[in-house]
């Protein structure tokens, strides 16, 4: 056993199988008392069972460590406020959440249907809304606590996972909004969008050249649930971690501009756009079309 997070209460969600677990399991074996969430589906998510959290647990307590299992589903508000409220009465307080929980239903967008948007947006952005709402209501008051939210590279798009791909990009956004609004109060909020062999990972319609295990990127999430991280001022950041690799993701900002003293007109913007302002490589697109050139060869494209 490490002492990296000696003291701290964690709470992870998703955390029965794949990165969750193997987050659960690195927090506790760096010292944290750990809440282990799993609501327990299948990827698609259906089929819920509590055993996953539970055995996660007595391999936790195996180790020595110390964990409790919530089974809720977090996509709910009461799911959200029982994992924290688990982690308070267990033991005391909660210095950090880290929220991976997810399914998938893939489907073009032209053929989504309701029930394929709603569970897939409810669970990854919901479930982390939920579970940031209600620790950052105690964050607050002990003024100080880490929130760490999950989202993927595919919050540049993704071909037939609009579903997953809007719910990702909008982890991004809640994680930077959580570390503006909570920075006064001595809080942190940062998102890793991991490349790791997983369940969902298997689907990739890809060769992934840079990808690695669950466990580097547990590893990076106890860093940034340490005191280490806190004192570096590592807030508001979105981190890819991809077996040796880390990087680090740019901040949204405007590109090129361009003024117009006497307004503007459609006849104006043809003008104008194309010279002065432009547009912005979409990367996406470029491996979109390598992917559709694969599927008619037969193979599977790099990414």
């Amino acid at each position: 056993m490490g002492n990296f997070l000696a003291g701290k209460v964690v709470a992870v969600t998703g955390a029965g199988r794949g990165i969750g677990r193997a987050v659960a399991l690195a927090a506790a074996a760096e010292g944290a008392r750990v809440v282990v969430n799993d609501y327990g589906v299948s990827m698609d998510g259906a089929s819920p069972t509590s055993a996953v959290a539970e055995a996660v647990v007595k391999e936790i307590e195996a180790a020595g460590g110390e964990a409790v299992a919530v089974g809720d589903d977090i996509s709910t508000m009461a799911g959200g406020q029982r994992v924290v409220d688990t982690a308070v009465s267990a033991y005391g307080r909660i210095d950090g959440v880290v929220c991976v929980a997810g399914i998938l239903r893939e489907r073009m967008l032209f053929n989504m249907t309701e029930e394929e948007w709603d569970p897939v947006v409810a669970t990854h952005l919901k479930g982390t809304f939920t579970v940031f709402r209600a620790a950052a209501a105690v964050m607050r008051k002990q003024r100080a606590g880490t929130l760490i939210g999950f989202t993927s590279g595919n919050h540049q798009g993704s071909v037939s996972q609009a579903n997953y791909s809007a719910a990702k990009g909008g982890v991004i956004s809640l994680v930077r909004s959580a570390a503006l609004g909570l920075n006064k109060y001595g809080v942190t909020a940062n998102a890793v969008a991991p490349v790791a062999r997983t369940r969902m990972s298997a689907n990739v319609p890809m060769e992934l050249a840079e990808i690695g295990e669950p466990e580097d990127v547990a590893a990076f999430v106890v860093y940034l649930l340490s005191d280490a991280a806190r004192e570096q001022g590592v807030t508001g950041q979105v981190y890819t971690v991809a077996g040796p690799k880390i990087a680090v993701w740019a901040q949204p900002r405007e590109l090129r501009a361009a003024y117009a003293s006497g307004g503007w007109t459609p006849e104006l913007f043809a003008e104008v756009l194309p010279g002065s302002v432009g547009v912005d490589p979409m990367p996406m697109l470029a491996r979109v079309e390598a992917m559709e050139k694969a599927a008619r060869d037969g193979s599977r494209p790099n990414a």
